[in-house]
């Protein structure tokens, strides 16, 4: 049994060495393995949890390096597969501290993880993993959306199902499209995790209050709205969590999020109270913000307890009732 296994999106990281200057300016750059769903698998790994990652890869050398650099980092790579004739995914970035990050994925017309299929799932797998982690993403095309709600079928709304929200508007034909979707899929899993404007497309709420509350509606169990400068909001039906966030200098945000959810991950193997969960999340968020790159800057353990214990003194968490 894996504590994790992740579903979802990887592909091949091109960010410039140069900061504050457009890709045109840019004369080189550093390579690595990236993707949502790749670096949640990563900080999983590195947290020191047995991960499986669920893709497919291009068929090309950048594909074998993908799958090669999951495999260094010690993820179970039984289920990334090529796709014959396609080639790997390329994304580039712009690098503007503290808060502006522009991406450029080539990935159209299609990309090779969506060609996930029915047919590459282990279902038992998916059912006994601990955690079981997927994003909207990979609900934007066929056959990778009848593969997700099928793998979601076969895990029966088991603890510690979760939904990253993760909508990129150029991977869809319409927001209309990922609403209708994402709300179906909220009824099969028990933990959503997303952004104010992840909230407004998958429920029409930016409110992180009454974000929360629809997504409990939906019977999620554990809802989870980043608030950007105002910290974390975390929900149940009977708890509500503010965590504060935590001054850094911010070198690239782009993987914070995933780093976020590689310690929420690790918050719910090991049981520990929602507070503390939000606490390591935001702190490993926090860390990989003043590192360059993704997948390569998620934290150990060790490194993440250090640096939450020190950084963590600068803000805090108020816990109230959840009808406060």
């Amino acid at each position: 049994m894996n504590d994790v296994i992740v579903m979802g999106r990887v592909c091949i990281d091109l960010y410039p060495e140069q900061t504050g200057v457009g890709l045109g300016e840019v004369s080189t750059f550093s390579k690595s393995i990236g993707g949502s769903a790749t670096n949640v698998a990563v900080a999983n790994a590195r947290l020191g949890h047995s991960t499986a990652l669920l893709t497919r890869t291009g068929d090309d050398p950048f594909g074998q390096y993908a799958k090669d650099e999951l495999g260094r980092f010690g993820i179970d790579t039984t289920w990334v597969t090529p796709v014959p004739d396609m080639q790997s995914v390329l994304t580039f970035c712009e690098i503007y501290p503290p808060d502006d990050f522009p991406l450029y994925i080539y990935r159209n017309p299609t990309a090779p993880d969506m060609y996930l299929s029915e047919r590459d799932l282990p279902l038992g797998a998916i059912a006994e993993a601990k955690v079981f982690w997927a994003t909207a993403t990979g609900l934007s095309r066929e056959p990778s959306r009848t593969a997700h709600f099928t793998a979601w079928e076969a895990r029966g709304r088991k603890e510690n199902t979760v939904l990253d929200l993760d909508f990129r508007p150029m991977f869809w034909d319409a927001e209309e499209d990922a609403h209708a979707v994402v709300q179906e899929a909220l009824q099969h899993v028990t933990i959503a995790v997303g952004n104010k404007d992840e909230c407004r497309m998958a429920v029409g709420e930016t409110d992180p209050d009454r974000a929360a509350e629809a997504l409990l509606d939906r019977g999620v169990e554990l809802a989870i709205v980043k608030m950007g400068p105002r910290g974390v909001l975390a929900r149940t039906r009977d708890e509500r969590i503010i965590s504060e966030p935590i001054p850094v200098n911010v070198v690239n945000g782009l993987g914070a999020g995933d780093a976020f959810g590689g310690a929420l991950c690790h918050g719910l193997l090991n049981h520990l109270p929602l507070e503390e969960t939000m606490r390591l999340a935001n702190s490993a968020g926090a860390l990989v913000a003043t590192r360059r790159e993704c997948s390569s800057a998620m934290p150990t353990l060790p490194e993440l307890t250090e640096f939450s214990l020190t950084r963590t003194q600068l803000s805090g968490s108020l816990t109230q009732p959840a009808g406060a």
